[in-house]
């Protein structure tokens, strides 16, 4: 999968049909026409609020896909503002360290593998570090077909 670009409303619509789920079911769960619905399956953005239904419907965490996203594509903290943050206190949940979801480590192999970015250039890019590439490398080079 593409993490660049998240179309939520078709991946919601394949998960649906993937599930077998039928629309009123779903109206039911949603409090939602079934217009509606079918609106939701077109759009690309949805409200957290009811990305957390289709979650709780599917059983399927979406909001994993966008947390990867942002591991993937959003700028690293420098160390300056690294030591900025530790002084300030915040009230949101801080969390220890990045989650690489086997989709994610699959993503980025397959890049290397098919000469898309070399091995520096994925650490340079993802931040990822070298340590943490070579050991996905040897983990999964035997395991390509279940990543």
């Amino acid at each position: 999968m593409n993490f660049k670009e998240i179309p939520i409303g078709p991946l919601i619509e394949k998960e649906v049909a993937a599930r077998g789920i039928e629309l009123p079911r779903i109206c039911n769960f949603m409090k939602c026409t079934e217009q509606e619905i079918k609106e939701m399956y077109k759009v690309t953005s949805i409200e957290a609020e009811n990305l957390l239904k289709w979650s709780k419907l599917l059983e399927y965490d979406f909001f994993r896909l966008y947390s990867q996203h942002l591991l993937l594509y959003a700028p690293a903290a420098t160390d300056k503002s690294t030591k900025k943050k530790k002084h300030k206190k915040t009230i949101l949940p801080e969390f220890r360290k990045n989650i690489y979801t086997k989709e994610v480590i699959g993503f980025i192999l397959a890049q290397i593998e098919s000469g898309e970015m070399s091995k520096s250039e994925v650490m340079e890019s993802y931040k990822i570090p070298k340590t943490t590439l070579y050991k996905w490398i040897s983990k999964y080079k035997d395991e390509k077909k279940e990543i």
